[in-house]
């Protein structure tokens, strides 16, 4: 059997970033290898002939068995056929080539898979007993026992430079004296279940990942940082490359161009060495990676205002931070004045981590991505370097339950490495799962917290509803009810909209759940989730204008304009102007009559003038005086009402006179803003008969008891017939005008 685990590797994020040059057709020629050669230049360790795998470094192994100690699944005392002792969370051996320790992760994962079967060998071949061995070494038994029989039991070549482990050598040499009984213990075990293959033991979900992500197809977006869609077809089809329509359409030296995400290019899967070994990639032009994570930063690019900025949160790579960075900075390059830009929050990456983090981003030609070592629990929009935050992508530890390829993605994005060992079953314990969940709902309800954000974007690689709809449904329920607390500043709610990728018409594309969107795991791609949370506007009130002047005064902004209160300074200048003591120690209420304000001080004289005669005597030179001043006054400020002719108009001085001589002490009336003149008609002049100054005879029979002393009592009499004045057709005779009797 020949291993497939060889054929590609990842890129090697610790190279730096050359000079951009003009796309050409010799980006596609190797540089040092032919293009057919089956593995990347970059991995020389790693050897095959046509007859099989050869081995692996001893370190490979020495790792390999490490991962598998810490996450092989430990039965029942009852039914433990091998014992490989109770140390758990073992720290990794140091490797730093990146492709050995990929390969070490592939092969521990795979002895996971097959760790019953290969423990069924052990015992049926009396092996476990008749070769007494440390619990602590049965992992690395385990890891190389699966290599060994992938191998069809044939010896391992070493090479002079390579390193020596003398665990692995001890190990190795047990195999070679027992092999023949392990073959046979092999063979017996595929009689017994009735085994074509060993493949054929796996669970159905497990088998069918794995024969998917041996057909994958390659996903490639276009760095535009570095040169352009358009270009970089430009150079494929003049190397030899056709293009095509569909991801159906391909085989051979061919591609096409993705549905949903179009900066992504997609090749077929036995292209990956070849493309590996192509400028191309060595350029950082073109770049590998999983479809799923292309997504979220297309749809961030779609949902980003002009001069708005962008956090990311949750498990991703250095590929994915550059991605968002180069596709913002495409879309808004037009704007020189604000640029928008990434922010990542690194408070769970190690100092190796983010020091990764940041060369990658430096590789890929990215400078508009900023480092946040806060937790993203305690950010909100009062930070600072938040200020324009308007996106946020969350892409949180998922159970990656609908990747095909799990420990190539998981290495990739940094997952979460603890679920290799459910993964390899293809079922997620229940207490995991919840876990996971519940820090997904503390990222999404605590994303919607943030006032001036206008969008979240969720995406996950999980095919259980527990992290995709249940996790955004209960986040909308929760920032709803948050929004409607008392106390609580009113924001627009949340809502799910709609995907900003179109969805194709044949039957593979996204599921009918609408709104979310999700992609099934097939041979063409894995599978995703992914939905987008858009705040809803606020509600546009629509203000009377009168509602419009007593929010404006309230604010202080319009001087009171339209309001029926006084300002405290004019209320304390109006109470100064108004009041005067009295000898009954009260102040008189503004009169109903329109007066005009320099008889304010005549009128308030009236309630003094009845407390007794004699002061009023004293007085009655200033009040001709100032009465001869009142004569003088446009016709809109004299008191005329009160002597008009019309019945209702002769009512209403009478109860302005009341309310002179009411001696009950009440605040001043607040000043009405003046309303619009209603329509007056034009009436006839009259004549007016004024009596004598004598004050006992100015007020009627009725109103003789005053509040000075209830003890006078003042007659009417008729006024003398020589000061009768003549009627006239224009008015008062001059006679009248200019020889009036005083008021009093």
């Amino acid at each position: 059997m020949v291993k497939n685990n060889n054929t590609g590797g990842l890129p090697n994020r610790s190279s730096t970033c050359t000079t951009k040059k003009p796309a050409n057709s010799e980006d596609l020629i190797p540089a040092d290898k032919p293009a057919d050669h089956s593995i990347p230049a970059a991995s020389p360790e790693l050897r095959t002939t046509g007859q099989g795998q050869l081995g692996f470094p001893d370190r490979v192994y020495l790792l390999a068995s490490v991962i598998f100690q810490n996450n092989h699944l430990e039965k029942p005392a009852a039914h433990r056929l091998v014992n490989y002792g109770k140390e758990r969370g073992l720290p990794l051996p140091e490797v730093k080539d990146e492709e050995m320790h990929r390969t070490a992760y592939e092969l521990a994962f795979k002895t996971l898979k097959y760790q019953e079967l290969l423990e069924d060998i052990m015992s049926d071949s009396c092996f476990y007993l008749t070769q007494p061995m440390p619990d602590d070494q049965m992992s690395l038994f385990a890891v190389m026992l699966y290599d060994f029989q992938d191998r069809k039991f044939l010896p391992r070549e070493r090479h002079g430079e390579e390193e020596i482990v003398q665990e692995v050598k001890d190990v190795e040499s047990y195999f070679l004296r027992f092999k023949t009984k392990l073959a046979a213990s092999l063979a017996r075990c595929r009689i017994k279940h009735g085994l074509l293959s060993i493949e054929h033991i796996l669970p159905e979900s497990v088998k069918r990942k794995q024969q998917r992500s041996s057909s994958l197809p390659l996903y490639a977006w276009v760095n535009t940082l570095k040169s352009s869609v358009d270009d970089v077809q430009s150079v494929l089809k003049s190397a030899g490359f056709l293009q095509g329509k569909s991801i159906g359409e391909l085989g051979g030296q061919t591609f096409c161009q993705d549905t949903h995400c179009g900066d992504t290019l997609v090749f077929p899967a036995q292209l990956k060495a070849q493309l590996y070994t192509t400028k191309l990639l060595s350029d950082h032009t073109l770049i590998i990676q999983d479809k799923s994570c292309s997504l979220g930063p297309n749809a961030v690019c779609a949902l980003l205002p002009e001069g708005g900025d962008v956090l990311m949160s949750g498990c991703f790579s250095g590929l994915t931070v550059s991605h968002t960075a180069s596709l913002v900075a495409e879309k808004h390059k037009a704007n020189s004045n604000v640029k928008p830009t990434v922010y990542v929050c690194v408070s769970d990456r190690t100092d190796a981590q983010r020091e990764e983090l940041q060369q990658a981003v430096a590789t890929m030609g990215s400078r508009n991505v900023k480092l946040i070592p806060e937790v993203f629990q305690s950010l909100d929009n009062r930070h600072k370097r938040l200020q324009r935050l308007r996106v946020i992508l969350l892409t949180p530890k998922c159970s990656v339950s609908a990747v095909s390829n799990p420990v190539e993605f998981i290495l990739q994005e940094n997952g979460d490495t603890d679920l290799l060992q459910d993964l390899s079953q293809s079922s997620i314990a229940q207490s995991k799962l919840d876990a996971l969940a519940a820090q997904q709902r503390k990222d999404i309800d605590h994303a919607l917290k943030f006032s001036k954000v206008l969008a979240v974007v969720y995406s996950t690689c999980s095919s259980y509803k527990e992290e995709n709809e249940e996790v955004v449904s209960r986040a909308l329920e929760q920032a709803k009810a948050r929004s409607g607390q008392e106390g609580e500043p009113k924001r627009g709610n949340f809502r799910l909209s709609p995907s900003p990728f179109s969805i194709p018409d044949h039957a593979e594309g996204p599921m009918k759940t609408h709104p979310f969107f999700m992609l099934e795991p097939s041979e063409q791609r894995n599978g995703c989730f992914l939905a987008v949370l858009s705040r809803e506007p606020e509600p546009v009130v629509k203000e009377a204008p009168n509602e419009v002047l007593i929010r404006a005064n309230a604010k202080g902004i319009l001087d009171r304009i339209g309001s029926k209160q006084r300002t405290t300074k004019e209320q304390h200048r109006h109470t100064n102007r108004t009041t005067k003591p009295t000898h009954g120690g009260t102040a008189q209420p503004h009169l109903s009559v329109s007066v005009h304000s320099k008889n304010q001080e005549t009128m308030g004289s009236y309630s003094t003038a009845l407390c007794g005669h004699q002061a009023f005597t004293n007085r009655r030179q200033s009040s001709q005086g100032k009465a001869k001043e009142m004569r003088l006054q446009p016709s809109k400020n004299t008191v005329s009402s009160s002597f008009s002719s019309s019945k209702s108009e002769s009512i209403a001085p009478r109860k302005s006179i009341t309310a002179v001589l009411n001696t009950t002490p009440r605040p001043p009336a607040t000043p009405l803003a003046r309303p619009r003149r209603p329509h007056q008609e034009v009436l006839k002049p009259v004549a007016l008969v004024l009596p004598r100054v004598h004050f006992p005879d100015f007020f009627p029979p009725q109103l003789s008891r005053t509040g000075c002393s209830p003890s006078l009592h003042y007659k009417w009499r008729p006024p003398p017939q020589s000061v009768r004045l003549p009627r006239s057709s224009g008015g008062l005779s001059k006679d009248a005008l200019v020889k009036p009797r005083p008021l009093f």
